[in-house]
């Protein structure tokens, strides 16, 4: 025993020998945003962080600018360089104990694209990818693919396999909404852009917001009630989970179809703040040029979808103010027309809605969904839409950017007058007749109406209803509804009640 004894303590001395040996200097670290081929956001300041030493001092050198920084007590550190013209490609040195070089960097135009599933949907599966991979060797164009994760706080970096310049390689599974988004931007602005894609196939929106936002609004307390059951449910999902992969196992064993099931949500996905904290609160240093936004699917159902134009609002003002350039443009991607529950005619309101807060846009999808497929394919006119909302809300053109947008109503007799924004140059019926609308009266109840274009307005009427007092257009979850501007843009669905 006294042997043994003499053997631990010789050991621990040797230990802390060893540790106090080691160099009392670290050497200096990046995020992992900050690496080869990165795009620096125009006009901006440069803001590079890291880790390094306690009391090191760090120094950078980029564009003929020069900072330098002390770590803290922590070993943190951050620089601060003037920002300026978009250009490139230009070298970046970062000086302490060690040197780092980062090559091939850009100066443009950043955009950080979000969501779930739609927003994921990557470039190899659009209608026609092969001809579209073939015309993507686009080197001013540079993508950042953040990797899943859900946390319980705020994290200091991100997982990523880095930034590359975009080649059918690389852009094959990247997001094909921002890829086509920035195609057009591109070709708009002449700059080199940067693509950060941080999305979560089949996420709500209260995962990519923070805890701190949401628990300030009482209205959005049902969230956490959603998550809690959840949790409650969570053994449960994992038998069913388990049950059905061995069921899936036997069929492919027997050369049997593999059979189908309901689609069960990862419980850490559905996290509220989860995304948020590992993959969106570690950029918010990094300056951006905006935002954009394809997700509500998750959040179409009847417990949720009440309370989304709330979290919206909430979601926009919290990465507004984390990232603390005043209100960048944040673009949404409507829900595109599918066969499934009617409360994503609720949810496409609530985003409509979402276009009073400042500097936002929307890209109606309403007629490029796939009844059959919540995965339409045609990302393409999604990504121009979205860069017609960008050309006006971030770049200030004097485009059109929207098909008619719902303005105001008024009854008139035994028929409904609806004024609309964003004419286009005048409203035109794609069709023999004017179809989607529907009145009702006192009661609420709506009735399919016979509607017409009349100069700049629409009249509609039912013969079930004799005084109507509202009005609604694309009111299902695949309608039939074919209004649009003349500048070959749908309206958007609209309910004028409150």
């Amino acid at each position: 025993m006294r042997d043994l004894v003499s053997r631990i303590v010789l050991i621990s001395i040797a230990a802390l020998s060893s540790f106090s040996a080691q160099p009392s200097h670290a050497e200096v670290s990046l995020p992992a945003i900050w690496a080869d081929h990165v795009v620096v956001q125009r006009s901006l300041p440069v803001r590079v962080w890291g880790k390094a030493a306690p009391g090191e001092t760090v120094s950078i050198s980029f564009r003929n600018q020069r900072g330098s920084a002390t770590a803290d007590d922590l070993g943190r550190w951050q620089i601060d360089l003037p920002g300026g013209d978009a250009g490139g490609p230009f070298s970046m040195e970062i000086q302490g104990t060690n040197r780092i070089v980062l090559s091939d960097v850009l100066v443009g135009d950043v955009w950080f694209a979000s969501g779930q599933s739609n927003m994921e949907f990557s470039t190899k599966e659009v209608i026609h990818a092969d001809e579209e991979l073939k015309k993507a060797n686009q080197p001013n164009i540079h993508l950042f693919h953040v990797e899943k994760r859900s946390a319980d706080f705020p994290q200091d970096d991100v997982v990523s396999k880095s930034w590359t310049a975009c080649t059918p390689e690389s852009v094959a599974d990247f997001s094909a909404v921002a890829y086509f988004f920035a195609l057009n931007i591109q070709a708009d602005q002449h700059v080199p852009i940067g693509l950060i894609e941080a999305d979560w196939g089949g996420t709500p929106a209260e995962t990519w917001t923070s805890v701190k936002a949401m628990s300030a609004d009482a209205s959005l307390m049902p969230a956490f009630a959603t998550w809690g059951q959840m949790t409650e449910l969570e053994t449960e999902r994992l038998l069913t989970v388990a049950k059905e992969n061995k069921e899936k196992q036997a069929a492919l064993a027997q050369g049997k179809p593999e059979p189908t099931f309901d689609w069960h949500p990862e419980l850490r996905s559905w996290l509220p703040g989860g995304a948020f904290n590992g993959m969106v609160a570690p950029l918010t240093r990094f300056p951006i040029r905006g935002a954009l936004w394809y997700q509500g699917e998750s959040n179409a159902g009847k417990e949720r979808v009440y309370y989304y134009q709330s979290l919206m609002r909430t979601l926009i003002q919290d990465w507004r103010t984390r990232w603390a350039e005043g209100d960048f443009p944040f673009l949404l991607v409507q829900l595109a027309n599918f066969n499934t529950n009617p409360e994503w005619a609720e949810l496409r309101e609530a985003q409509r809605r979402t276009l009073d807060v400042s500097n936002t846009g929307l890209a109606v999808a309403i007629d490029i969904g796939d009844a059959d497929n919540i995965h339409p394919k045609n990302k393409q006119e999604v990504g121009r839409r979205l860069s017609l909302a960008a050309r006006v809300v971030a770049y200030r053109e004097d485009i059109e950017d929207s098909g008619p947008m719902y303005r105001m109503s008024i009854s008139q007799s035994n028929s409904v007058r609806v004024f609309f924004d964003h004419l286009g140059g005048g409203l035109v019926a794609k069709g023999s007749e004017l179809t989607g609308f529907e009145v009702a009266g006192k009661d609420g109840k709506f009735y399919p109406a016979k509607a017409a274009i009349e100069g700049d307005t629409v009249v509609a009427t039912a013969s079930e209803v004799n005084a109507p007092v509202a009005v609604r257009y694309g009111w299902a979850a695949n309608p039939r509804c074919n209004l649009y501007n003349k500048a070959d843009l749908p309206a958007s669905p609209f309910s004028s009640l409150p």
